[in-house]
């Protein structure tokens, strides 16, 4: 009998965009996520099923093993820094920039910043790479409100359109990382159960090609 295979997905955006690319593999969901109240759904494959979660905690339940495989942005990825994690495919969605942004025309070019950001980690490398002294503020939403209020001299953020930092008069100063979901798997798992698990992957790699 073949164990089953829990695959721990994020809410929202990234759950939209990854259902379709489960469907290419087969693997569909009998309760509809967006009206269910359960937490683990079942799907039409009998030894799948999907955990939905916050984008937050996805690298955290397949790392320990709680989830075998799970879908997470780059940028979630970026801030786990866990080690029990391989990334076997891009899946390319939920495509987006972390970048640097500040008000228009206000230059960052300076020994000592205040940087907010809910990325504090990636911030962190970001400008200890640069050598430049940033006193990291960690806010959890309304990054765009820091700059403007005095709190900092700029943001890391995702940005996608950037829309919301323009009607906010700010605007990205610096790149750093390319954005989008990952497909993780737990490398014991991959190991116990190499099989199972690699011709999931191959299914995925085919629906990633064919979404081209």
């Amino acid at each position: 009998m073949t164990e089953t295979l829990t695959i721990a997905l994020s809410k929202g955006r990234i759950l939209k965009d990854t259902l379709p690319l489960l469907a290419y593999a087969g693997v569909t969901p009998i309760d509809d996520p967006d009206t269910s109240r359960k937490l683990i759904l079942d799907t039409n494959q009998a030894d799948i099923k999907l955990l939905v979660i916050r984008a937050s905690d996805v690298p955290t339940y397949v790392e320990y093993g709680a989830a075998q495989i799970g879908v997470a942005g780059k940028d979630v990825l970026l801030e786990h820094d866990g080690t029990g994690l391989y990334e076997p495919v891009d899946l390319k969605i939920a495509v987006c920039k972390i970048m640097v942004a500040a008000e228009n025309g206000k230059s960052i070019d300076q020994p000592r910043i205040r940087v907010a950001t809910k990325y504090v980690k990636t911030a962190r490398r970001y400008f200890a790479s640069k050598e430049q002294q940033a006193e990291i503020i960690k806010l959890y939403g309304s990054m765009e409100l820091a700059p403007i209020a005095g709190l900092a001299d700029c943001i890391v953020d995702l940005v996608d359109t950037g829309n919301t930092l323009k009607a906010n008069g700010l605007s990205p100063v610096e790149h750093i990382a390319d954005i989008s979901s990952r497909l993780v798997v737990n490398k014991a798992a991959m190991k116990i159960r190499h099989e199972q698990i690699k011709q999931f992957i191959r299914q995925i790699e085919t629906a990633v090609a064919k979404k081209k």
